[in-house]
């Protein structure tokens, strides 16, 4: 039996990056909410934190969703 080393290191390299890139997103989802409730206690305009927070989130959802159609397909 032979192990193609390379394959292996991609997908351990393309998987690693694609969840620091999942967790960074969510994480600075969490930050833009964090951020519009302290605005909003303090009277200040916090539309672009919360919209920013809502589009952080969709794009999480997004790669969920294409990682459960890849595993489906």
């Amino acid at each position: 039996m032979k192990i193609d080393w390379a394959a292996l290191g991609s997908v351990f390299g393309v998987s690693l990056s694609a969840t620091v890139a999942l967790v960074a997103l969510f994480t600075m989802g969490l930050v833009g909410l964090s951020k519009h409730e302290a605005a909003t206690e303090q009277g200040a305009a916090a539309t672009l934190a919360r919209s920013g927070a809502y589009a952080c989130f969709a794009l999480v959802a997004a790669a969920v969703a294409y990682g459960f159609y890849l595993i489906v397909a």
